[in-house]
């Protein structure tokens, strides 16, 4: 029995003694290995730029604290919706004043608009639509109610200006066609100016209800030149709207002959029954050059 249980622990021995050289080798190699990568770390400067997140920069340290770019390593690039909602969340959101008629891509984007957002709105200005006043911009359905908040004091839709505007400019404005654009240039030219707003309720058809659909989008600058009632003669008095005929023009002539110049004024031309009540009303209203 004793022969038989040493035979069996000598035969047990290698083994054992192998099985121990195999683990300190191991630990052996391990160590190594962290020595190596504990020495190669020291000399290494890992950063990154707050500009480009996903990329890793790796310098070695060499000999006197000089600095050797090593290499560069970019992160697996991810999905295109990721990508688009880290974009998106990188982008500084601006606001800034901006015409919706006119404001570009690049610009809605800077606005907070999505590139598909800003696309909705670029193809809706692209088949014709316009916005006309702010609320329109709000109407819009890829504007929520927060951005439009926030963007409201910025939205600037230049008003069309009478006294300059084509018969596009005015085309462009609601409930009128190029009728009433064509009507609304050939009466300035005939009064030489518009004097004020109201004045295109005196073209034909373009009533209260016509002329307060758009009263808010226009403005009425200063004529070109101020209406020389004083010294006009009467075949060209005879052409203002508000004079009308000859007789009415020869008596503007009349009057200006046989009265001091002190006392010329429309009020005395609707006393001597020159000039109609509403004519001398809407006269009095217009740009005059002084006597």
């Amino acid at each position: 029995m004793e022969k038989s249980s040493k035979r069996k622990n000598d035969k047990g021995t290698p083994s054992s003694v192998l099985k121990t050289g195999g683990i300190a080798l191991a630990f052996l190699i391990i160590g190594y290995q962290s020595a190596l990568f504990v020495q190669r770390a020291a000399t290494l400067h890992i950063a990154a730029q707050r500009d480009h997140p996903d990329t890793v920069y790796i310098t070695r340290i060499v000999a006197d604290n000089v600095q050797e770019f090593d290499t560069v390593r970019r992160n697996a690039p991810h999905s295109v919706p990721v990508e688009h909602v880290r974009r998106t969340a990188r982008r500084k959101v601006e606001s800034f004043r901006f015409n919706p008629n006119t404001v570009s891509l690049d610009e809605l984007l800077r606005l907070g608009f999505s590139e598909k957002q800003a696309q909705s709105i670029l193809s809706y200005r692209s088949k014709g639509g316009r916005f006309r006043r702010p609320s329109d911009f709000a109407r819009s359905y890829v504007v929520s109610d927060s951005v439009f908040r926030r963007l409201e004091p910025f939205i600037n839709i230049p008003k069309v200006d009478i006294n300059k505007a084509d018969s596009a400019a005015f085309d462009g404005l609601p409930g009128i066609g190029p009728y009433f654009a064509a009507k609304m240039v050939q009466y300035r030219e005939k009064l030489g100016g518009y004097s004020y707003k109201e004045q295109l309720m005196d073209i034909y058809h373009f009533d209260r209800e016509k002329y307060d659909g758009l009263s808010d989008l226009i403005v009425c600058s200063k004529p070109r030149a101020a209406f020389r009632l004083w010294t006009m003669p009467a075949d060209s008095l005879r052409l203002h709207p508000y004079i009308k005929t000859w007789q009415a023009a020869r008596s503007i002539v009349l009057f200006r002959d046989n009265t001091p110049r002190a006392e010329w004024t429309v009020q005395a031309l609707k006393d001597a029954s020159i000039l109609s009540a509403e004519d001398a009303d809407r006269l009095a209203r217009c740009c005059i050059a002084d006597p």
